[in-house]
């Protein structure tokens, strides 16, 4: 059952719990004078429009500005659910494209806390349009390299969630909210309402994670930081390049320490060296990202339905407060969703110039028939490719199993190093003998010939360092 939500803030209460007492400057866009009822003449809107203004003390359904949340400075709009249950209209879209575009021109994140139930009816076809207007600024901001944060309310439906809520690059959601694109009025009767809440998105990997609204001044601070945004007052960042155009690639991430393990040296042979990476006693991704941040902030699900636990997936902050994006195999065969959750972070860090650190530590990708129906091939596909079109550093670290195409696909050419805990090979020993048509007693002899131990892939080149 989903939580039971907090009580509805207005959108400036929702701005001073996100900004303190560290002020906010609202912005308005030109003034536009809208026909007698507006453009379908619907009767009796505009005296909807005034007791709505006389109710919340708003001229629209969205307040936005400049703040300051936890040091950092961004753009924030605020959607007032108290007028017309915070619907858009054309009014709605102009101040929402101001927003986006005062981000722009002052290359500042934005930060949109949203609570509508979608367009507004009274103005027809012109009130849905709007959404396009929203993306195609989105879309400016974006190529802009200036990262856009969501706070889903309640409620977060319609087209304001299809386009400001999960068009952003991180989703953040109180708890409780009903979030979906079907509103509560207009989804099945039977529906399951857990699906159209703020933890079943979460579950289903849409929301990155629901937060409660005492913490969310802090979360929200620790992403603006990870996602580069200025401290107050701090001189603009630069200009972003044409979209495609390399950009100042920033330093790479530094290589993780090897954790403690109970093997010392390098192993012997093929067989002792998939044996060291299959230990149960090995450490694993949550050992190394533990060690690297002093904060992870992680991401959640492939924006396609699906999550995998078994691959992690976000951004943190190390120690000199140097931002890197990070994503971690831990251990099990990676599924799909795992992959598209890779590829979304890549490419959100590209796009932001933040390095990449990938931990490989997999047997190989699912192959199970739901993987296959779920696109394993084209989610293996996506990944390779948004490390190859990568500008920004990606280190690699093999922290245990290098299992095939599997583990390739988040391996950096070039700059892929080892732990002597690690193998990496075309295929596993097992499959390989079995392919050979060799009996079980000959695995060994195989895995020595596939020359998978760290110091051989050091040798063949495919490995640049032995981390210990």
């Amino acid at each position: 059952m989903p939580a039971e939500p907090a009580p509805r803030m207005t959108a400036r209460e929702t701005i001073a719990l996100l900004t303190g007492g560290a002020g906010f400057t609202e912005h308005r866009p030109p003034p536009r004078t809208l026909p007698p009822d507006g453009p379908l003449g619907w009767a009796g809107y505009d005296a909807a429009r005034e007791r709505a203004a006389e109710r919340t003390g708003e001229e629209e359904s969205v307040v936005y500005g400049t703040g300051v949340v936890d040091d950092r400075e961004c753009v924030l709009l605020s959607f007032e659910f108290g007028f017309l249950g915070g619907s858009l209209g054309q009014l709605t879209g102009d101040r929402l494209e101001a927003a986006y575009e005062l981000a722009l021109a002052r290359r500042l994140p934005l930060l949109a806390l949203v609570a509508t139930g979608g367009s507004r009816m009274q103005e027809g076809m012109v009130a849905l349009t709007q959404l396009q207007r929203v993306a195609a600024a989105s879309t400016r901001l974006r190529a802009a390299g200036l990262p856009q944060i969501a706070v889903v309310r309640d409620p977060t439906t319609g087209g304001g969630w299809a386009t400001v809520g999960a068009g952003a690059d991180v989703v953040l959601a109180l708890p409780g909210a009903q979030v979906g694109f079907a509103g509560s009025r207009v989804r099945p009767p039977d529906a399951d309402p857990y699906a159209y809440g703020a933890e079943g998105q979460f579950a289903a990997g849409q929301v990155d994670a629901v937060v409660p609204a005492g913490e969310l001044r802090g979360t929200v601070g620790r992403w603006l930081r990870a996602l580069g945004a200025p401290e107050a007052h701090e001189a603009p960042r630069p200009a972003a390049p044409l979209p495609g155009a390399p950009h100042d690639a920033p330093p790479a991430a530094p290589l993780p320490q090897a954790q403690p393990s109970s093997p010392s040296g390098l192993p012997a042979s093929g067989r002792e060296a998939v044996e060291r990476a299959r230990a149960a006693q090995r450490p694993r991704a949550e050992a190394y990202l533990a060690d690297y941040f002093t904060v992870r902030l992680p991401l959640h699900g492939d924006r396609c339905g699906g999550t995998d636990p078994g691959l992690l997936t976000g951004f943190g902050l190390r120690a000199d407060g140097q931002p890197v994006a990070y994503v971690a195999q831990c251990g099990t065969p990676t599924r799909p969703a795992g992959y598209r959750a890779a590829a979304r972070t890549i490419r959100l860090a590209d796009r932001l110039g933040v390095p990449v650190l990938t931990l490989v530590d997999t047997p190989g990708a699912a192959n199970d028939a739901e993987a296959e129906r779920a696109g394993a091939g084209a989610a293996i596909a996506d990944t390779f490719a948004a490390i190859a079109a990568a500008r920004v550093p990606v280190t690699t670290l093999v922290i245990g199993e290098g299992g095939s195409g599997g583990a390739l696909a988040l391996a950096a050419p070039g700059n892929t190093h080892v732990t002597a805990d690690s193998y990496f090979s075309v295929i596993a020993p097992e499959p390989a003998a079995a392919i050979l048509k060799r009996p079980p007693a000959e695995t060994g002899a195989t895995a020595d010939q596939l020359r998978l131990r760290p110091q051989d892939l050091v040798e063949l080149g495919i490995a640049r360092s032995i981390v210990t």
